[in-house]
């Protein structure tokens, strides 16, 4: 039985929102089936609402004014898609004061105020959708918020940013340094002219602190997110780690730690060969997840894009549109634990560390000295090159980040030490 008809007001209308109105009018009759009514879109907020767009929508539907299709009156529920924390947190929380659930795919607002945004709508007993701000069309955030409810979550650890992996992926393939590979990846498309919040982490660790807050059901926001970006990555740390074994990710990585407390980190690292995310090329996405019952799992797709990212905003359109028909509404913030973050300096982990030194005896020993003293093992070390291009290579077993922190700074003030030229983690293997 399909019933009447609810009307959506889109804020924004870029590459996921025209794809949204496209997606809503091409299968309005499945969609139909699926939600129990018609889902329509009836206003859209735009900057320039004379310009010509290629969706099914006449000009009298766009507005220059979101206020407007937030009050709006025919519109029953508010779709967010112009990213950034202000105007959309405003907005957002105009639709809640209205009455009216929200869709959204603003993973650097949720990252940000999420609890301001979840309060509200707990208290106003609506929905706050979000599936579409980590991983663009991969079902992910219900998975770990609704099928997974009966585990217990350890870790959860991804490539979440295609422009990165996309940098990484032709750095390894080609051979070609960072600046020239990010150079192509903006005239292809992949990376904005200020590629900051992309190839600096900004991007990777607002979805960290999603994931984190989701899986451990307690708020993580952006700022508890250790974050390290791509740009010290380099051909020659590629190139040893394909010989080691390895390949080089931007990973974002969130874990419980001492029973409850929650650690959220992203980085480059090394992560063997073997494992699933490093076959995740390009602009792809995955997120393996870890627990005691379901074991491993990953999800993978593509992470980013119009067409992909508008899937999962219909989706939670349609999901919205069930529980209002119902007058209910689904799972709201599962953010009922207080967990403390536990502070980078105090994590576990293994590491490589590429350093330039001079060609003489004992040059080893000094350098092992340093490691001892800190407590820091060393696993494995080969030299490369003579004379001035002598390089030593290193990789520990696990050691705490403070100590490790501690060793490289006393290395670094060794005279036999020209430089310290690379520094990467080792993830999954130890």
């Amino acid at each position: 039985m399909i019933g009447g008809t609810l009307r959506v007001g889109l804020l924004g209308c870029g590459n996921v929102g025209a794809a949204v109105v496209r997606l809503l009018a091409e299968h309005a009759d499945d969609i139909a089936r699926r939600a129990g009514c018609r889902v329509e879109v009836a206003r859209v907020a735009v900057r320039d609402p004379r310009r010509a767009r290629d969706v099914p929508l006449p000009s009298s539907a766009f507005t220059d004014d979101p206020t407007a299709v937030v009050e709006d009156p025919d519109v029953d529920i508010v779709c967010e898609l112009i990213g950034g924390l202000e105007p959309a947190g405003s907005l957002i929380l105009a639709a809640f004061d209205r009455g009216k659930p929200v869709v959204t795919a603003n993973k650097e607002l949720l990252a940000t105020r999420g609890r301001e945004l979840f309060d509200a709508s707990d208290a106003k007993g609506l929905d706050l959708y979000f599936e579409a701000a980590v991983g663009g069309g991969i079902p992910l955030i219900r998975p770990l918020k609704e099928s997974l409810t009966g585990e217990r979550l350890r870790r959860v650890m991804g490539i979440v940013n295609g422009t990165t992996n996309f940098i990484l992926t032709r750095m390894a393939d080609e051979g070609r340094p960072f600046e020239e590979v990010l150079a192509e990846a903006q005239a292809l498309g992949y990376a904005e002219a200020d590629p900051s919040a992309d190839v600096d982490g900004h991007d990777a660790a607002a979805k960290c602190a999603i994931l984190a807050s989701i899986a451990f059901n307690a708020r993580v926001t952006a700022s508890d997110v250790y974050r390290e970006g791509i740009a010290g990555v380099t051909p020659e740390d590629i190139a040893f780690a394909r010989r080691l074994g390895y390949a080089v990710k931007l990973l974002a990585v969130a874990e419980l730690v001492d029973g409850d407390r929650i650690a959220a980190r992203v980085h480059p690292a090394m992560i063997p060969a073997t494992h699933p995310l490093a076959a995740v090329r390009d602009a792809f996405n995955a997120v393996f997840v870890e627990g005691p019952h379901v074991g491993e799992l990953m999800f993978y797709g593509r992470g980013a894009g119009g067409d992909a990212t508008a899937t999962a905003v219909v989706g939670d359109l349609v999901s919205v549109a069930r529980n209002l028909q119902a007058g209910t509404r689904g799972v709201g913030c599962t953010c009922f634990h207080e967990r403390g973050v536990r502070p980078m300096s105090e994590l576990d982990g293994q590491y490589y560390i590429l350093m330039r030194v001079e060609d003489r005896p004992g040059v080893l020993a000094e350098i092992a000295s340093v490691f001892g003293r800190c407590r820091v093992s060393i696993k494995s070390v080969w030299q490369e090159g003579i004379g001035e291009d002598a390089r030593l290579v290193f990789i520990t077993h696990r050691a705490r980040e403070g100590a490790f922190q501690e060793a490289v700074a006393g290395i670094r003030g060794l005279a036999p030490v020209r430089e310290v030229r690379s520094i990467l983690r080792v993830e999954a293997e130890e």
